[in-house]
């Protein structure tokens, strides 16, 4: 089969599942090497970004889609969904944001980051799909824990959770205080280089010649 044919088989897939659909099952169905469907799907995607197309290509974890594209929006969600969008509040999104950044968290380590009850918050998120049960905890009273799904990389634009902007870095104190101790530890070394740099012996300033005849004749 040439590769015309095989992008042929995989848009067919794609656009018959409605739904991501696993690398390994492409692989399956059209009998082919992971490589190659790497390859396959790279130049799929460049096509649909090049050419004048409503749709792309997207890629979900180890999962592909495809997906209107975004830039389009507005004419098709008036002709064709008509249900309520998320409406997430501060503090829900907030708990979702913990939830990405800490995969597998229970509602009281949520809790604990938050400072007030969680309950509200995880429930919406589960209600919209945006984070899921992850398996109990092996923890005193088995807690459940949770993580986010992939309706959640779709709504943000993400293909793995690797692509969360990176968050500073900081510790708690003893009294859940945030410290940002390496803010701090790079203002240490800024001063200690600036005070190097003071303590420094001035070089000596060599004599010009004129100071040099001037200094023999008083000599």
């Amino acid at each position: 089969m040439e590769i015309n044919s095989k992008k042929g088989v995989i848009e067919a897939i794609l656009f018959a599942a409605g739904r991501p659909v696993t690398k390994n099952e492409l692989v399956l169905a059209l009998e082919i090497s992971p490589e190659d469907m790497d390859t396959i799907i790279k130049n799929m995607q460049e096509e649909y970004r090049n050419e004048n197309r409503g749709i792309e290509l997207i890629t979900v974890d180890d999962s592909y889609q495809l997906c209107t594209k975004k830039e389009l929006h507005e004419f098709i969600y008036p002709v064709l969904d008509k249900r309520s969008k998320p409406n997430l509040s501060n503090a829900a999104l907030e708990t979702l944001a913990i939830v990405a950044y800490h995969p597998k968290i229970t509602r009281a380590e949520i809790e604990a980051i938050r400072g007030v009850s969680a309950d509200a918050c995880v429930y919406k998120l589960l209600e919209y799909g945006l984070i899921q049960e992850a398996g109990k905890i092996d923890l005193p009273g088995k807690p459940m824990s949770y993580k986010t799904t992939n309706d959640f990389l779709r709504m943000f634009g993400y293909t793995s959770l690797e692509e969360l902007p990176e968050l500073p870095r900081y510790k708690l104190d003893e009294n859940k205080q945030i410290v940002i101790d390496d803010l701090i530890e790079e203002e240490k070394e800024v001063e200690e280089v600036v005070e190097e740099k003071m303590e420094a012996p001035t070089p000596e300033r060599e004599e010009s010649k004129e100071e040099k005849i001037e200094e023999n004749k008083n000599n």
